[in-house]
Parts: structure tokens; sequence; C-alpha cells
């Protein structure tokens, strides 16, 4: 990862490669998991020394009075090799009351960038069921029957507000975009043992206080492609994140912005200018870019597919 602006930092990824799942957090500062300068004059240095130091110069005013010394998100990729377990995450107000002050919700969003044939996800619930019915399906093993399921391919977007029931199933690679907590309540793991032999910890009440009951007729986040524009997909409270589809080269305006923004690579590989300097870029690969900066433009190698995200 790079942060480019004034300085210019390569970030160190932290890959975790367990039994189900294959994860990359590109960009990090959640504890014992923060991601760290790799070389240069900011060697080893956390994401969040340099929060403490550049304070509102790298993040943003606005960002910075409402998160100080935190960096506020935390960006991934997920490499799902078998059925993920089914879970919920609770927002900011029950993470506080049953976590403590400080503690954080997770929203979060996916772009699917990979699917192998017959792939599929769980987002949101498919019927209206009662919290006890919910309970009661998950005794019995049948609460995936409720659950809205998702044949998917690359390109495809979710949305997922705290609350929302959720699971990346096996044949999934997606970049993850979250507020920076990990806070889950697991609720389905198909009954499959743990390292130690017994299944693993279930939240049931506490999943059960966190579920939005609501049944929507979607769960899949709409859009239409665009070539060399910018296509907003998701806009919240928490994050902002656009696609960028490029052949050409786009240039963007950051004035305004008040905001870091990341930059995460999909797909090919290019350069960005920034104010001047010029930070290479590749597939798999993210660039956080400080508030200072006033400029961007993206210049695609051939071809490259970004994510970009700031908070509004």
């Amino acid at each position: 990862m790079v942060w480019g602006g004034d300085k210019i930092a390569h970030f160190k990824g932290i890959e975790t490669d367990q039994k189900n799942i294959g994860e990359s957090w590109e960009l990090s500062a959640y504890p014992d998991m923060e991601s760290t300068v790799e070389n240069g004059p900011l060697a080893g240095r956390s994401i969040s020394s340099l929060v403490k130091e550049f304070k509102d110069q790298l993040v943003g005013k606005h960002v910075y009075e409402q998160n100080g010394d935190s960096f506020p998100l935390l960006f991934k990729f997920i490499d799902a090799k078998a059925d993920l377990s089914i879970q919920v995450h609770p927002d900011d107000a029950l993470a506080q009351k049953a976590h403590g002050e400080g503690s954080l919700g997770k929203t979060e969003m996916w772009y699917v960038m990979g699917a192998e044939p017959g792939a599929k996800l769980y987002s949101g619930l498919s019927r209206k069921i009662t919290p006890e019915e919910y309970a009661a399906k998950v005794a019995d093993g049948t609460i995936t029957d409720v659950l809205a399921c998702y044949p998917v391919h690359p390109g495809d977007v979710f949305f997922l507000p705290a609350g929302r029931i959720h699971a990346i199933c096996s044949g999934c690679f997606v970049a993850e975009i979250q507020q920076n907590s990990d806070l889950t309540y697991r609720i389905f793991d198909y009954g499959r043992l743990g390292l130690d032999g017994k299944p693993r910890q279930l939240h049931t009440d506490l999943a059960k206080q966190a579920i939005d009951y609501t049944v929507h007729q979607s769960y899949r986040t709409p859009y239409t492609p665009q070539e060399n524009e910018e296509v907003e997909l998701v806009s919240c409270k928490y994050f902002t994140t656009s696609l960028y589809d490029l052949t050409l080269p786009y240039a963007k305006d950051l004035s305004e912005t008040d905001s870091f923004m990341a930059v995460m690579c999909l797909a090919g590989s290019g350069t960005l200018e920034v104010d001047g300097e010029e930070i290479d870029i590749c597939q798999g690969e993210t660039v956080l870019i400080p508030a200072t900066a006033d400029d961007l433009c993206m210049v695609p190698d051939g071809g490259m597919k970004v994510l970009t995200t700031y908070i509004r």
C-alpha cells in the first residue's frame, strides 16, 4: 500500500490464510493488525502513528473532528475458499451498549472482483420473521431458508449496513470496505468444528438484538457501468465509494474534499498523479492519498479498474 502526497510511503499489507478464507488487510489501523510503512523515511511507522502526527493533514478536518487519532476505515481483499459463517454486525449504539464506550459497529460493502461458476452469497432476509423465529431457526439449523441468496458475478455490489445478515460463500473474491471494527456476531456455521475439535461459538442472543428484521425487495446495489466516468456505488455516513473503469486518463479535483482518499486497484495497472507526484499502482494494491492533496489524475496503462473511497 502507498500513502501519496507530501510524503510517499509504501505500506505492508497484512495477509491471513486461514482454513476457509484468504484475506489481505490492505489498509488497517485495527489493533494488532496495523499496516506499517515498508520503506523510506517513515519505515516501520503504523497508520495510527501517522494519523497522530499528521492529524487532519492526513485524514481531513471533519474526519479528524469525528474520529480523532483513530483511522476510521478498514480495506480488505477476501478470497473465500469455503462458505463463511452466517453473521451480522451491530450498529454503533449496540456496540457501545454491549462492548463499552468507544466500541464501533460495522457497516460495510462488497465489490465482487471474481466469482467461480455457481458462486453465491447471502444478504438480508427473504421473508419477514420475528426474533423468536430467528432463534428457533438457528437452533434447528434452518436459518439459511429465510435468507436472500444471490448468484454473483464480477462487478456485483452489495451494501451491508449494520444489522443486515450476510455471508460470503465459496468461490467469491471480493473487495471489502468497512468501518474500522471487527465486531462480528456469528449466527450459524454449518455445524463445522473449530481447530479445537468443538463447534465454534455462536452469538445467538447478541445477534438477535443486532438484526434488522426489515425485508427489502432486493439487497443487490444497482448501478450502471460506464467507461471513463465516475460511477458512485455507495454513499453513507461512514464512506462514499465510486468505481472507475478507465481506458483514458481521468482527472479529479480533491481541493474541496476535506478527506483522505483510498484507491483500490481491482484490475489492470497504471499511474496515479497526485499534486505532481507519480505513484504506480496495479491490481491488488491500495493507495492512500492524504487530505492535503488538491489534484488526482488516474492514468491507466491500457486499462485499469479502481475503487475510490473517502468520507463525505
